[in-house]
Protein backbone atom coordinates (compact mmCIF):
# COMPACT_ATOMS: atom_id res chain seq x y z
CA UNK A 1 0.00 0.00 0.00
CA UNK A 2 1.37 2.83 -1.14
CA UNK A 3 2.19 5.56 2.24
CA UNK A 4 0.77 9.37 2.14
CA UNK A 5 2.74 12.09 1.07
CA UNK A 6 4.98 13.29 4.31
CA UNK A 7 3.16 16.36 6.06
CA UNK A 8 4.52 18.93 9.19
CA UNK A 9 2.24 17.20 11.81
CA UNK A 10 2.94 20.47 13.52
CA UNK A 11 1.26 22.41 10.79
CA UNK A 12 -2.32 20.15 11.51
CA UNK A 13 -5.00 21.44 13.47
CA UNK A 14 -5.01 18.05 15.23
CA UNK A 15 -1.64 18.38 16.54
CA UNK A 16 -2.06 16.78 19.83
CA UNK A 17 0.59 18.59 22.36
CA UNK A 18 -1.40 21.90 20.71
CA UNK A 19 -4.79 20.65 21.69
CA UNK A 20 -4.07 19.59 25.17
CA UNK A 21 -2.26 22.83 26.24
CA UNK A 22 -5.10 24.46 24.08
CA UNK A 23 -7.59 22.71 26.19
CA UNK A 24 -5.89 23.12 29.70
CA UNK A 25 -5.91 26.44 28.90
CA UNK A 26 -9.20 27.03 27.94
CA UNK A 27 -10.45 24.76 31.47
CA UNK A 28 -8.39 26.81 33.25
CA UNK A 29 -10.47 29.85 31.92
CA UNK A 30 -13.22 28.40 32.25
CA UNK A 31 -12.38 26.87 36.14
CA UNK A 32 -12.06 30.80 37.07
CA UNK A 33 -15.02 32.24 35.70
CA UNK A 34 -17.39 29.66 37.07
CA UNK A 35 -15.55 30.13 40.38
CA UNK A 36 -15.50 34.06 40.52
CA UNK A 37 -19.76 33.38 39.25
CA UNK A 38 -20.36 30.45 41.64
CA UNK A 39 -18.36 31.36 44.66
CA UNK A 40 -18.14 27.34 45.21
CA UNK A 41 -15.19 24.83 44.55
CA UNK A 42 -17.66 21.98 44.35
CA UNK A 43 -19.57 23.08 41.60
CA UNK A 44 -16.48 24.58 40.18
CA UNK A 45 -14.68 21.45 40.13
CA UNK A 46 -17.55 19.38 38.42
CA UNK A 47 -18.77 21.35 35.79
CA UNK A 48 -15.30 22.00 34.62
CA UNK A 49 -15.09 18.01 34.36
CA UNK A 50 -17.76 18.14 32.37
CA UNK A 51 -16.14 20.67 30.23
CA UNK A 52 -13.24 18.65 29.64
CA UNK A 53 -15.65 15.53 28.98
CA UNK A 54 -17.29 17.26 26.33
CA UNK A 55 -14.13 18.92 24.59
CA UNK A 56 -12.65 15.33 24.79
CA UNK A 57 -15.53 14.08 23.31
CA UNK A 58 -15.83 16.47 20.68
CA UNK A 59 -11.91 16.12 19.90
CA UNK A 60 -12.37 12.41 19.05
CA UNK A 61 -15.22 12.90 17.09
CA UNK A 62 -13.21 14.93 15.32
CA UNK A 63 -10.76 12.68 15.05
CA UNK A 64 -13.02 10.06 13.76
CA UNK A 65 -13.95 12.47 10.86
CA UNK A 66 -10.54 13.18 9.81
CA UNK A 67 -9.40 9.26 9.50
CA UNK A 68 -12.74 8.73 7.78
CA UNK A 69 -12.12 11.43 4.99
CA UNK A 70 -9.09 10.31 4.82
CA UNK A 71 -9.35 6.52 4.23
CA UNK A 72 -12.17 7.66 1.23
CA UNK A 73 -9.44 9.90 -0.61
CA UNK A 74 -7.09 6.80 -0.20
CA UNK A 75 -10.12 4.47 -1.29
CA UNK A 76 -11.26 6.54 -4.73
CA UNK A 77 -7.27 7.15 -5.33
CA UNK A 78 -7.35 2.94 -5.45
CA UNK A 79 -10.30 2.91 -6.74
CA UNK A 80 -9.15 4.89 -9.63
CA UNK A 81 -5.99 3.33 -10.38
CA UNK A 82 -7.58 -0.08 -10.46
CA UNK A 83 -9.86 1.29 -12.99
CA UNK A 84 -7.12 2.56 -15.47
CA UNK A 85 -5.36 -0.85 -15.04
CA UNK A 86 -8.54 -2.56 -16.49
CA UNK A 87 -8.67 -0.05 -19.23
CA UNK A 88 -4.57 -1.40 -19.85
CA UNK A 89 -4.52 -3.83 -22.78
CA UNK A 90 -3.65 -7.30 -20.96
CA UNK A 91 -0.63 -8.52 -23.74
CA UNK A 92 1.77 -5.94 -24.16
CA UNK A 93 1.90 -4.34 -27.68
CA UNK A 94 5.23 -2.69 -29.27
CA UNK A 95 4.72 -1.11 -32.34
CA UNK A 96 8.63 -1.76 -33.36
CA UNK A 97 8.10 -5.53 -33.96
CA UNK A 98 8.90 -6.70 -37.39
CA UNK A 99 5.91 -6.75 -38.97
CA UNK A 100 4.55 -3.56 -37.59
CA UNK A 101 4.88 -0.11 -39.46
CA UNK A 102 7.35 2.21 -37.44
CA UNK A 103 5.67 5.98 -36.76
Amino acid sequence: MKRAPETKSRDSLAYAPRFFLSMLLALVAFAVVTYFATGSFATTAIQTLVCAVLIQVGYFLTMLYLVRQEAKARKSEVDGKQELDKAKPKVPVTMNEPGHSKF
